[in-house]
């Protein structure tokens, strides 16, 4: 009897040690995932992304200023819109590109109807494109 009562007692150690490793195991995952996860990316940084991804992979083409435009956006701060036209095999496209942040490489003033501009673009998607990036601008003045 006193036999069966240690093998139970080993039994139950053992099967409290299993969870007992298996509750820290689980602790250490969520600390983990909690500390090493990424915090959100606000849009700002998404743009910056996009325009640093196309400054070096993007193919030139030629296109066509067509407006400057101040509106106000949905968090109601004023941005500044360039608004740009522009042919990819034999398909024409008219973009924007927010310039808000970009205004000290550019004069808007000199952007005029009709401005001739380089226009870098996704060769896999030829609607993503920018006109002027840090470092790059398409802009003839």
């Amino acid at each position: 009897m006193l036999e069966e009562i240690r093998k139970l007692g080993f039994v139950f150690m053992i099967s409290l040690r299993l969870y007992t490793l298996a509750l820290g195991t689980i602790a250490v995952a969520l600390a983990s995932f909690a500390l090493l996860r990424r915090k959100p990316r606000n849009p700002d940084e998404i743009e910056h992304e996009r325009r640093t991804w196309l400054n070096t992979t993007g193919r030139i083409t030629d296109g066509t200023v067509i407006d400057v435009q101040e509106i106000t956006t949905v968090l109601n701060r004023p941005a500044t819109m360039l608004i740009y036209q522009y042919d990819v095999a034999g398909v024409s496209y008219e973009a924007s590109q927010d310039v808000t942040y970009l205004r000290q490489w550019i004069n808007l003033h000199s952007c005029r109807l009709g401005l001739h501009t380089s226009v870098k673009y996704d060769a896999r998607n030829p609607g993503n494109s920018m006109v002027i990036a840090e470092g790059w601008i398409g802009l003839r003045q």
